[in-house]
């Protein structure tokens, strides 16, 4: 998933995408990681050279404003037009570009976006350096489909867009649950029960570029330029309700049916928030985990329903519903039987 800069390089068969992930990963896929920095070109040629496909997920996620702007444009937009030029340079003919649903919305006008596709009509407004970044990088990725590269080929893109990613090792879950903990393990509702939000499993994200990955090679006239939503089945359901199906196990509570504080005051607690931050950013970094583009994001709706990526390259969930929450769940309260230990 997204998080650091770094690269990572492997190879995959046919028959390692056949067999499917229920072999021991040796039997699978070998590996050769390589640390390195999307923002340094020569760092990117080196981890680049010898491969014929990218699948470039190193972002910087950060909507709450604890990291400069330019440093959220140089990982997010910066890096992506590193990685097409490392593909120009060395005739690396295939591009997977990790997108976002940020590049769609929510907006802060609230316009819900319900169970729609790639074609729904959406009045996007991109807020903040992390959504005009994607957006701006996908842009990149989308146009340089077709594009000329070193030996007279020619690369061939295409983008995927995760919507709200979970699993184990999710660092945000974790450190809602570390906070929640240090607070009384009491959860205040914001959004109502009727805002629906899609998630996705980390474990079909992944199985999707593999799935794009075999087919941009195979169909590039097909898959060459487009977009495609990346969800599963997990439940629409709010992003509190969502996630208390896993913090309910480790005995937080979600406070009230319905939001107990009034939007038009979140909204200003949000706008003060934001002024706070930058008012003391000479001297301190402020992380509130609060402003109020991440309140349009847990109070708007925003779900997506297509069958695009199954269409074209044969997508389908690999990990179920039931699968996914229990894994979750597992790794979650493995965190929480730690915590009660060390008390």
């Amino acid at each position: 998933t997204e998080g650091a800069p770094h690269c990572r390089r492997c190879r995959l068969s046919d028959e390692t995408l056949n067999r499917g992930p229920r072999l021991p990963l040796s039997e699978k896929v070998r590996v050769r990681l390589i640390q390195g920095d999307v923002c340094d070109p020569s760092e990117l040629l080196e981890a680049a050279r010898g491969v014929n496909l990218i699948i470039h997920t190193a972002a910087l996620i950060d909507i709450w404003g604890r990291n400069p702007s330019s440093k959220i444009w140089a990982v997010n937009y910066q890096g992506t037009w590193n990685v097409i030029e490392a593909c120009k340079e060395l005739g690396i003919q295939y591009l997977i570009h990790t997108s976002s649903m940020e590049v769609v919305g929510p907006n802060l006008k609230g316009d819900h976006f319900i169970r729609g596709n790639e074609e729904t009509v959406y009045n996007v407004q991109h807020e903040g350096p992390y959504a005009q970044s994607k957006a701006e990088a996908e842009t990149l990725v989308l146009k340089a489909n077709s594009m000329k590269v070193a030996g007279g080929k020619t690369l061939v893109t295409c983008v995927l867009r995760p919507t709200g990613v979970y699993g184990e090792n999710n660092v945000f879950l974790e450190d809602q649950y570390r906070l929640l903990v240090k607070i009384g393990r009491q959860k205040l509702r914001i959004a109502g029960k009727e805002v629906e939000h899609g998630r996705v499993y980390v474990g079909n994200v992944a199985w999707m570029h593999l799935l794009a990955a075999r087919s941009l090679q195979r169909r590039p006239d097909l898959l060459g330029g487009e977009a495609y939503f990346c969800y599963d089945d997990s439940p629409y359901l709010s992003y509190e309700d969502f996630d208390m199906l896993f913090l309910a196990p480790c005995r937080v509570r979600l406070v009230g049916r319905q939001p107990l504080v009034p939007w038009f005051a979140l909204y200003l607690l949000a706008w003060l928030a934001e002024f706070l931050q930058w008012l003391l950013r000479p001297f301190t970094t402020l992380d509130l985990n609060f402003n109020r583009y991440a309140l349009a994001v847990v109070t708007t709706s925003f779900t997506v329903r297509t069958d695009k990526a199954s269409r074209h390259f044969g997508y389908r969930p690999l990990f179920p519903w039931a699968e996914s929450r229990a894994r979750t769940a597992r790794w979650l309260e493995a965190l929480d039987a730690e915590d009660v230990k060390s008390q």
